[in-house]
């Protein structure tokens, strides 16, 4: 990666992580409807966002010319279930009074891209990294020993989204194109479960208040923007490196959710916590140590 290219990508992530951040306090308007609803319309206004954006930017020939490559096509086709599935996982979260544990999902997803680097794209461990990792698994295994839960949803989060970086990275093609991609392979399903199954006081917009409608029609809005800078990031830096910029949108949730919403830690939470903290305090300081010495270096 040149420099140029490194700098484009950290302003990527830095945006895309820090809107991801506040995003909660949207789908917080939105609670009333249910999370399946607002997932429908997250997939078919972003759809139509994309096919605006790539119109406007001209980009139809790239989008032509990626989708010549079936197998490209195809591996879309699985980033989209598994964007779709994150999507789903976080509306239901926030929506119900689980922000914390997303936001603990968002904490441990760096640790998650730092493993699926090394094991699929070649990346080497360091030593600091294995322990920042090793202190991850151990919070989450104490949480499960000492108070017999386990951080489902935290999990479900990191995971889903660590293997959609990873496939988007492997895929290579742009970030509109891929965006606008894998909301096609959504459509289909998302309009026909909203217009045709969907059956609640709020999946009729035609009765709809026209506020409401304005706020579904904006998670298009709120879900693309966020979602193009992080694949533009992602096509510019390391897997592991993108990493490093995660726990921004966590820190964000984790406020809004003890400062605004009235979420309290428990000890459970608290344990597993303090030890994704302690190990996100490795990898910077990792990444920072690493940094230097390579200047010096060059």
């Amino acid at each position: 990666m040149d420099a140029k290219q490194t700098r484009q990508g950290v302003l990527f992530a830095l945006a895309a992580y820090l809107m991801w951040g506040i995003a909660p306090a949207y789908f917080k308007l939105i609670n009333y409807v249910p999370a399946d609803e607002i997932l429908t319309h997250r997939v078919i206004w972003s759809f139509f966002f994309m096919i605006a954006l790539i119109s406007l930017s001209r980009q139809w020939p790239q989008v032509k010319k990626a989708c010549r490559n079936r197998r490209k096509v195809l591996a879309m086709a699985g980033s989209a279930v598994l964007i779709g599935g994150n999507w789903l996982l976080f509306i239901w979260a926030v929506n119900n009074n689980h922000m914390l544990e997303a936001s603990l999902g968002y904490f441990i997803n760096p640790l998650v891209n730092v493993v699926l680097g090394m094991v699929f794209l070649g990346e080497r461990f360091r030593r600091m990294q294995w322990l920042a990792v090793a202190l991850a698994c151990c919070g989450v295994l104490v949480q499960l020993w000492t108070f017999g839960s386990l951080p489902v949803i935290a999990l479900g989060l990191a995971f889903s989204f660590a293997f959609y970086g990873l496939v988007r990275k492997k895929i290579a093609v742009d970030a509109q194109t891929g965006m606008l991609v894998e909301t096609l392979w959504l459509l289909p399903i998302a309009a026909i479960y909203l217009f045709g199954i969907a059956d609640s006081a709020t999946s009729y917009m035609g009765q709809n208040p026209w506020s409401l409608n304005l706020l579904l029609i904006a998670a298009g809005v709120v879900t693309t923007i966020p979602l193009l800078c992080f694949t533009a990031a992602a096509t510019r830096l390391r897997l592991s490196t993108l990493g490093f910029f995660q726990y921004l949108g966590p820190t964000l949730m984790f406020l809004l959710a003890v400062t605004f919403y009235g979420e309290v830690v428990g000890k459970d939470k608290m344990v597993t916590f303090g030890f994704i903290w302690a190990a996100l305090a490795l990898f910077i300081l990792d990444a920072v140590y690493t940094q230097r010495r390579l200047r010096k270096i060059a």
